[in-house]
């Protein structure tokens, strides 16, 4: 069965389950009945955005929770019955009252006392209600990490995952899709805590762009891991948290989406939750185009001599076709009160295919033949088919936080490209005996070829964490996981010099590579708190063990094996100020582990101008990492200014270098210079400055400062061998800002402006530009609120592109590059039904408590 196929069965079967389940949902809408009522102060005022709770005596399964609106008014869906009715708000005391449910109607208002004290407590952390109302607060700062909460992005509705990251604050999103922190680019994405087939198992921005916006429930930004999460990823980890419903019966949402350039996007989330079961359906597909532009200018400044090459100007024009499906299923039994077990699989496929096409123009330096030039069009066709299953038992000892969670996901990722190219040049060059051009001849020369990649990747990550409350303030913790990766790599090229002729095999590009990676960690962390004064110490000890097994056709051939074993500590303090007002200080260390294709040579030709070739010698980098922060959370408002400073040894940066200056051919390679220090202030921050405008703000001031050179062999334009030093060595100073602002015409209409600003950033070898852009969105509920229709214009003056200038020992390059132009999407999206359902009772919280979606938590992905 070919992969055409299974999509197309794929397709049928989903949506014939959507339908079957939709029509479900009819019929257990008619076991309950509407019911409507108010929240009032004592003095008889409305409360808005208090939290009602409905627990059922006789079933807590039937029991439900909801938030009142601005005017203090409430409606929800209940089984008739006997309800104990909790009401909690902001600055109130809790109440409880008891009603019967008998029918549809006005239940009356249901009154609450002013505290006599007022707090911060925020209704969205109430324990044991989990409410989909818009949160308060999107942003909210936490030990270890800190949370974002799309829902409340009207810029990304109707979009994908790449479009919400560029709204989380201290996470930035090049042009190119290109996702770093504070900087640097070395992100380690998670979904629900560990890597997923939805991103492919290695990250990238077409990855990004096949996770739909509408199934984030939240993001948790985590610059500095604690030893609980595995160690790579230098600059921080992205845990991306989808959408796990806890309703009471059918639930479910769809939402579609039309955009343009042209975008087109059709996802659905669906549970169906009935005494010990949970059923969970997620997915949905799409088809997006998308045209990227490079530029590249180089002026070779040491070809001085007659008929030497002084400049060449290359333009690049892609246009992108893109089709991506995926669907995620499963279950959550219930076994007893101490057990649960948990069993989801998810399919992924994502075609592409791109028309490229490459102008080269050069300037020679007499006129004889003044305007010689290259033109390149290639045509690329990528399929990628991914699986994955994940298993789970989670197991509680006792209701006070004594558990132990096992875990195995098995994951698996095949990938089939190949790209056909023609090229065409109006010269031929003559040399002499040296090598030096001496003459241009106006020809027509053609060169046809082609590039096929294969690759299939497997991965096992099993997991076991235990949990262990030692009185009432103190928590010790403790795991062990196993990651096993499996890469093959299976790359052919073949070239033929004119028209109609054999082609040949390219030797150096043709090859096979055996990549294996093994893993092994074991953690222990353990937190308290004395007083106002909080600590959590921990440390992490991993086993690396990596196999690069390679060969081609011209008969080079590598066996190469790395073995690590590094400790890894993490140290969290924190001090309390007074009620969601503290200082952090936090340290750890973390491993830069070099990706498998940085370590493959002649890993693949696509432009035979610009090669990459990967550098097998490469060896991992190290961050040390510190953190001083503040953190203060208002009803108003909440502000998180942060110092921090990151020291990178044995730092990795791609370097460029010619083999012969007499072409115009240029290799770029991974390699450890020398270090890296980074340093600066992140700020983030909330406010509700009326009641029809909220705010929300990042900015970041870092200063960076380089070490190292690079010297490589090459051969000059007389035909000499001699070695080139590039230095990398630099510092300076960058900036990072972004501002949101959001503007509530009525309590059903809201739009938002959405700014971003990145500065301009140098070093020794390279000055890179500012960037800017501008973004709109706007949102409005309608069906009662059952749905709701979105607008967004993404780039509004089409200004974001990155632009640099790199400076080589043989000359300077400047280059442009616009990934996406501005685009623009309208979005649809209904909901079954709205109203949570109420969690079984939960221990009372811990202090320093990671209380959601760390490495180890999130939902059965």
């Amino acid at each position: 069965m070919n992969q055409t196929e299974i999509i197309n069965i794929f397709t049928k079967k989903t949506l014939g389950l959507t339908f079957v389940l939709s029509a479900a949902a009819l019929a257990f809408a008619q076991e309950k009945v509407g019911i409507s009522g108010s929240v009032v102060s004592k003095n008889n005022q409305p409360v808005p955005y208090a939290s009602v709770t409905f627990s059922n005596k006789a079933n807590k399964q039937f029991s439900d929770a909801t938030l009142t609106d601005e005017k203090g008014q409430y409606k929800l869906d209940l089984a008739p019955g006997a309800y104990d009715i909790t009401i909690e708000a902001i600055d109130y005391q809790k109440s409880v009252v008891n009603k019967q449910i008998t029918a549809a109607g006005n239940i009356g208002a249901l009154s609450i006392d002013p505290e006599k004290s007022a707090t911060n407590l925020k209704t969205g952390d109430i324990q044991g209600v989990v409410i989909t109302a818009q949160a308060t607060k999107p942003y909210k700062v936490e030990l270890d990490k800190r949370t974002y909460d799309p829902s409340q992005d009207i810029v990304s509705k109707g979009g994908n995952l790449q479009d919400v990251l560029q709204n989380v604050p201290s996470v930035e999103v090049d042009t190119d899709g290109t996702v770093s922190m504070r900087g640097s680019s070395n992100v380690k994405f998670l979904i629900n805590g560990k890597p997923s087939a939805l991103l492919g198992i290695s990250e990238g921005s077409n990855a990004l762009q096949s996770i739909p916006a509408d199934q984030i429930e939240r993001i948790e930004v985590i610059t500095n891991p604690s030893s609980k999460f595995e160690a790579s990823g230098t600059s921080g980890i992205l845990n991306i948290i989808l959408k796990k419903s806890k309703k009471v019966g059918f639930n479910g949402s769809v939402v579609g989406t039309l955009g343009y350039q042209p975008r087109t996007m059709l996802n659905t989330n669906l549970s169906w939750r009935k005494n010990k079961w949970t059923w969970f359906l997620n997915g949905g597909g799409g088809y997006s185009e998308s045209t990227t532009t490079n530029r590249n200018s180089n002026f070779n400044y040491d070809r001085n001599e007659t008929f030497q090459l002084l400049r060449s100007d290359q333009e690049t024009k892609n246009k992108n076709y893109s089709k991506n499906y995926n669907a995620t299923a499963g279950f959550v039994y219930d076994i007893d009160d101490k057990n649960s077990v948990n069993l989801s699989g998810t399919i992924r496929t994502f075609d592409n295919e791109t028309d490229g096409r490459i102008n080269y123009n050069y300037l020679y330096n007499f006129s004889a033949f003044p305007n010689p030039y290259t033109l390149r069009t290639s045509n690329g066709i990528n399929t990628n088919l991914a699986f994955q299953g994940d298993a789970g038992w989670d197991h509680k000892f006792n209701d006070k936080g004594h558990n132990l969670s096992v875990s195995l996901s098995l994951q698996s990722n095949k990938s089939d490209n190949s790209t056909d190219i023609y090229q065409e040049s109006n010269y031929l060059l003559q040399r002499n005996a040296l090598g030096s051009i001496v003459n241009i001849l106006p020809q027509m020369n053609y060169t046809l070829s082609n590039n096929a990649q294969y690759s299939l990747t497997k991965s096992l990550i099993g997991k076991a964490d235990y949990e262990l409350p030692i009185g009432e303030n103190s928590k010790f913790e403790a795991g062990y996981r196993i990651d096993r990766n499996t890469n093959f790599y299976d790359n052919t090229a073949n070239e033929a010099d004119g028209l109609n002729v054999p082609f040949y095999s390219l030797n150096k590009f043709t090859n096979v590579t055996n990549y294996d990676e093994l893993f092994n960690a074991f953690y222990a962390q353990f937190r308290s708190k004395i007083g106002k004064f909080g600590y959590q110490l921990g440390l992490r000890d991993e086993l690396s063990n990596v196999k690069v097994d390679y060969r081609n056709l011209e008969g080079t051939t590598i066996n190469n094996n790395k073995n690590y074993n590094n400790l890894f500590p993490s140290v969290y303090l924190s001090y309390d100020l007074g009620k969601d007002n503290q200082f952090l200080l936090n340290y750890s260390r973390r491993i830069d582990r070099p990706r498998s294709w940085f370590l493959i040579p002649y890993f693949s030709i696509t432009d035979n101008q610009n090669l990459f070739l990967g550098n097998v010698d490469l060896n991992p980098s190290y961050v040390d990492s510190f953190e001083f922060g503040y953190s203060i959370s208002k009803k108003k408002y909440t502000l998180n200014p942060t110092l921090f400073f990151r020291r990178t040894t044995d730092d990795s940066k791609v370097v460029a270098y010619q083999e012969d200056e007499r072409t115009n051919i240029y290799y770029t390679t991974p390699i450890n210079l020398g270090t890296n220090d980074q340093y600066g202030l992140d700020f983030n921050g909330t406010a509700d400055v009326f009641p029809w405008l909220k705010l929300m703000g990042s900015f970041s001031v870092f200063g960076y400062k380089t070490t190292g050179e690079y010297s490589y062999k090459t051969i000059d334009v007389k035909g000499n061998n001699v070695i080139r030093t590039q230095s990398y060595a630099g510092d300076g100073m960058s900036t990072r800002a972004r501002l949101n602002a959001t503007f509530k015409v009525d309590k059903t209409f809201s739009f938002q402006l959405q700014g971003f600003y990145r500065g301009p950033q140098n070093t020794a070898s390279q000055d890179r530009k500012a960037m800017y852009a501008l973004n709109l969105g706007a949102s409005k509920t309608i069906w009662n609120g059952d749905g709701t229709i979105a607008f967004n214009l993404q780039d509004i003056f089409n200004t974001r592109s990155m632009r640099s200038v790199n400076y080589l020992a043989t000359g300077v390059r400047e280059s442009y590059m616009q990934w996406q132009p501005r685009q623009f999407s309208i979005s649809l999206t209904y909901r079954f039904k709205q109203g949570e359902k109420v969690e079984q009772p939960k221990r009372k919280k811990d202090i320093n408590s990671n209380a959601t979606g760390d490495d180890q938590q999130g939902g059965p992905m």
